[in-house]
């Protein structure tokens, strides 16, 4: 947005059917959230009881109803915005482009749009490169019991892991935090610790997959 813009009730509906109307992600400005949060805290205060008058009563009804609406307001918002950070991340997994514009993204976008390109980035190699090379992907199965600590190593992974191949079978062994790994068969593909994959590398138990881009 080319100048400052104050947050309000009109405001906030005007950005939301501005990203409805326009495929491409639309710019907000750089104190966008603390704004809208400190819109709210004011909001918030007109609710506080100051006397019981038949007109205090009613404007602190329409406060809240105009609360409830603020907030479907956002929640639209954001997840408009999402599903177009998510495009955004997939034309940049699969194109490897530096031509992306990614200048509309706020800072706190901008972390969303490089955590899910490293993410794509990761099992489009772990499984595509598998089936390109005809061999069966191998992939490590979520624990369904802590979904945001997997996402959060899913997140990690391409720094902290190592893609390898199976030179001969392994037994199910446990790891340095007792999670346990396999068992594999000769040939497969697993991401796997970087400490871990370097003990099998140095036994001799698995090749390293490089990235060759």
């Amino acid at each position: 947005m080319s100048q400052e813009v104050v947050i309000t009730y009109e405001t906030l509906f005007e950005l939301l059917q501005r990203e409805k109307e326009r495929s491409d992600l639309q710019r907000l400005e750089n104190t966008f959230f603390n704004d809208t949060i400190n819109y709210i805290k004011d909001k918030k205060r007109l609710l506080e009881p100051k006397n019981d008058s038949p007109f205090a009563f009613e404007e602190k009804k329409k406060t809240e109803r105009q609360l409830d609406n603020i907030y479907k307001i956002l929640k639209e918002l954001y997840e408009r915005r999402e599903k177009k950070i998510i495009s955004l991340a997939l034309d940049k997994s699969r194109t490897k482009s530096n031509l992306i514009d990614t200048t509309a993204l706020l800072k706190e976008e901008k972390v969303i749009f490089d955590a899910v390109t490293s993410l794509l980035d990761t099992y489009r190699d772990a499984v595509l490169y598998s089936v390109l090379n005809e061999k069966v992907p191998f992939m490590q199965v979520f624990d369904d019991k802590k979904p945001k600590e997997d996402f959060k190593t899913a997140l990690e992974i391409k720094n902290t892991t190592k893609l390898v191949r199976f030179l001969q079978p392994v037994s199910k062994f446990v790891g340095p935090e007792l999670e346990e790994y396999g068992p594999f068969k000769e040939e497969d593909i697993a991401s796997l610790p970087s400490e871990i994959a370097q003990v099998l590398l140095n036994k001799n138990r698995a090749e390293e997959i490089k990235d060759e881009r």
